[in-house]
């Protein structure tokens, strides 16, 4: 596959301060932070910030069928989208296991798509391979990056004008910017969130604007506390290749702030979907863990999670956050309970309660095999 699908490294790295993520690292050739992660983080919280995510791949899709298509390949329902509307949507297999996390925008006659760094290539070849004779045509977009904008106060006026937009956009819609690109409202990482998608050679400039307007720099330390705060998954860092939607949470409609409509037409994977919906429960679900601090280092994404010496779980993003401390995200079994103490990578563990899912739900099905039953 072409490079023109991967990350490249950000010419944002050379901004006064800027701290490169570790090469191995998810988030490799953007800014890790800029001096003071954890002022970033209250910074992103409580103010603004923005933060430089260009690593993500940016990928187009033209052509009048364009969402019918894309709808009947994939678990979101955005068929009739509006112009400036967009989604979050999911590729699943056969069996109803993610393959692909992306975010659309459908905004003046192209359906903008963005997805993990290192994920676009895979992605790039599933959509032109599901083509077939649908007037759709998926490129890649190399010269399109992505940033992020947040907290309460990009809404103040300064911030506005800086971006030339009398306000900002409802959830999930966009707004076309100045000389090129959009900015769209996000539900995540953090109350507050933005995404500018704009021209690649333009990053510079939307920098230099956004922070004379008052945003501080922030890297994607800020970004990641955030997300794991709020319980949001990464693709290919808090899911494996058993991953399904309800697991980690992707299960709803757009209003929902999901990635799975439960109510749309057929498309690869919906049999299971439907069937854990209306039956079953997910064997596994994603929970926010709290780390004991006092080990040197931090156990890595991918390690086993275990209980008694047992594997109960599967760990994810790891990160320090500015109010709780380092926490992860974590698979773990649905069978285990909130209090039963944890371990990871040597160090101890335990569930934020308050991070459980609720599976308690009478479902549908289930209630129609009662009957049949005469239960």
């Amino acid at each position: 596959m072409s490079d023109s699908v991967r990350a490249t490294p950000s010419p944002l790295l050379t901004t006064p301060g800027a701290v490169p993520c570790p090469a191995d690292a998810p988030d490799a050739g953007v800014a890790w932070h800029y001096g003071d992660p954890l002022r970033e983080q209250r910074s992103a919280e409580r103010a603004a910030a923005i933060v430089d995510r260009s690593n993500r791949v940016v990928l187009s899709i033209t052509g009048a069928e364009r969402l019918s298509w894309l709808h009947t390949i994939s678990s979101q329902h955005i068929a009739n989208l509006a112009d400036g509307a967009g989604a979050e949507n999911l590729s699943l297999d056969i069996n109803g296991r993610v393959e692909h996390h992306f975010v659309l925008t459908d905004l003046a006659d192209v359906t903008w798509v963005d997805t993990e760094p290192g994920r676009g290539a895979d992605l790039l070849d599933f959509l032109q391979k599901m083509v077939f004779w649908a007037k759709a045509e998926p490129t890649p977009a190399p010269d399109m990056a992505v940033l992020g904008l947040l907290g309460p106060d990009v809404r103040r006026p300064a911030l506005l004008s800086a971006l030339g937009i009398p306000e900002l956009p409802g959830m999930y819609h966009a707004v076309a910017l100045p000389g090129g690109g959009f900015l769209r409202t996000m539900p995540w990482p953090g109350e507050h969130a933005w995404d500018l998608v704009v021209p690649r050679e333009r990053l510079a400039h939307w920098w230099a604007t956004l922070t004379e307007a008052g945003a501080a720099p922030a890297g994607t330390w800020a970004f990641e506390a955030l997300r794991v705060a709020a319980q949001r998954p990464r693709l290919g860092i808090d899911t494996d290749e058993r991953t399904i939607p309800h697991e980690v949470g992707w299960i709803g409609g757009i209003t929902e702030h999901g990635a799975v409509h439960l109510d749309k037409g057929c498309y690869r994977g919906q049999e299971t979907v439907a069937r854990v919906h209306n039956l079953g429960k997910p064997p596994r679900h994603l929970v926010l863990l709290h780390l004991d601090g006092s080990a040197d280092t931090r156990p890595a994404p991918g390690e086993d999670v275990t209980a008694g010496g047992r594997t109960v779980g599967r760990l994810g993003t790891v990160v320090d956050h500015h109010e709780l401390g380092p926490i992860a995200l974590a698979l773990v079994k649905r069978s285990v309970p909130v209090d039963t103490p944890l371990a990871v990578g040597g160090a101890a563990a335990a569930i934020d309660p308050d991070s459980v899912p609720r599976h308690d739900e009478y479902q549908a099905g289930r209630a129609a095999v009662d009957r049949l039953r005469g239960r």
